[in-house]
C-alpha cells in the first residue's frame, strides 16, 4: 500500500491540519484583541489617524493595505470604516487603491486557507446556517457569473462569500480576476465619502453615506431574493461542499 494512503499517514495529515486550524484561530483572535481593536478606536479619531499616515510616509501607506487585507481575515471587523478612514486619510483615489490592494492580499490568503484545509476554516466565523445559505454557488456552470454579480451588488456579505468560494471548483486565478474589479465600486462610495469628511464637505459627505446606505440596504434584499432563486433552482445543493481537512 502506498505510503501516503496508510492509516498513519492520513493521521498525520489530520493532525497537522487541526494544529494549522488552531494556530489560524489563535493568531485571529490574537489580531482582533492586539490590532484591531486599537485599530478601530483609532479610525474613530479620524483627524488623529490623518496626523498618523502624514507622519509615517510609505509606513502609513503599508499600513493601511495590512489592514485591510486584516479585514478580510477576521471577517467579524466590518470593512466600511477602514474604507472611510482611507479616503479621509489619502483622499479618494489613493485610497482606494490601497483598499483594493489589501482586499486582493487578504482575499487571496482566505483563499489559499480554505482551500488548503476545507470548511472547520469557514465555521470559524460563520455558523453552518450561513454557509448552507450560498450553497448555490456550487453551481458551476454559473459559479463565475454569480460571484460577479454578488460582489458588484452592495451590501451583499462579501466576507462570507470570500470564504465560502475557497469551498468550490473556483481557480485562483478567476477568483482574483473576478473579485478584484467588481470590489471598486463598493470601496470607491466608502472612500468617497470619507475624502468629503477630509474636505470638510459635511453635506457632500452625508449625501454620498446616505446613499451607499440605501444601496446597500437595497443591494441586501436584492442578495437574499437572489439567493432564494438560486437555492429554489439548485434544491440538491444544500450548501458548498464540505471539504474536510484530510
Amino acid at each position: 500500500m502506498h505510503e501516503s494512503s496508510s492509516p498513519s499517514a492520513c493521521r498525520r495529515k489530520k493532525q497537522w491540519a487541526v494544529a494549522a486550524i488552531l494556530f489560524f484561530t489563535a493568531c485571529s483572535a490574537a489580531l482582533f484583541w492586539f490590532v484591531g481593536k486599537p485599530m478601530l478606536a483609532t479610525l474613530a479619531q479620524p483627524e488623529q489617524f490623518r496626523i498618523w499616515v502624514d507622519t509615517h510616509g510609505v509606513l502609513g501607506r503599508l499600513a493601511m493595505v495590512c489592514m485591510m487585507a486584516f479585514q478580510i481575515i477576521i471577517a467579524i471587523v466590518p470593512g466600511e470604516p477602514l474604507e472611510i478612514g482611507a479616503g479621509y486619510a489619502f483622499g479618494v483615489w489613493e485610497g482606494t487603491l490601497l483598499c483594493l490592494a489589501g482586499s486582493v492580499l487578504g482575499s487571496l490568503l482566505v483563499f489559499c486557507f480554505v482551500r488548503k484545509y476545507g470548511v472547520k476554516v469557514v465555521e470559524l466565523f460563520f455558523s453552518r446556517e450561513k454557509i448552507r445559505s450560498i450553497g448555490f454557488l456550487q453551481n458551476t456552470r454559473r459559479l463565475h457569473l454569480l460571484v460577479a454579480v454578488l460582489f458588484l451588488i452592495p451590501g451583499t456579505p462579501k466576507d462570507l462569500i470570500g470564504y465560502c468560494a475557497g469551498l468550490t471548483a473556483m481557480k485562483y486565478s478567476a477568483w482574483l480576476l473576478i473579485t478584484t474589479p467588481a470590489r471598486i465600486p463598493s470601496i470607491l462610495t466608502s472612500t468617497l465619502g470619507g475624502d468629503a469628511l477630509g474636505m470638510q464637505r459635511y453635506t457632500a459627505a452625508l449625501i454620498v453615506l446616505g446613499v451607499t446606505l440605501t444601496l446597500s440596504a437595497a443591494g441586501l434584499l436584492v442578495y437574499r431574493a437572489l439567493c432564494r432563486k438560486e437555492t429554489a433552482a439548485c434544491p440538491a445543493a444544500p450548501g458548498p461542499k464540505h471539504k474536510e481537512a484530510a
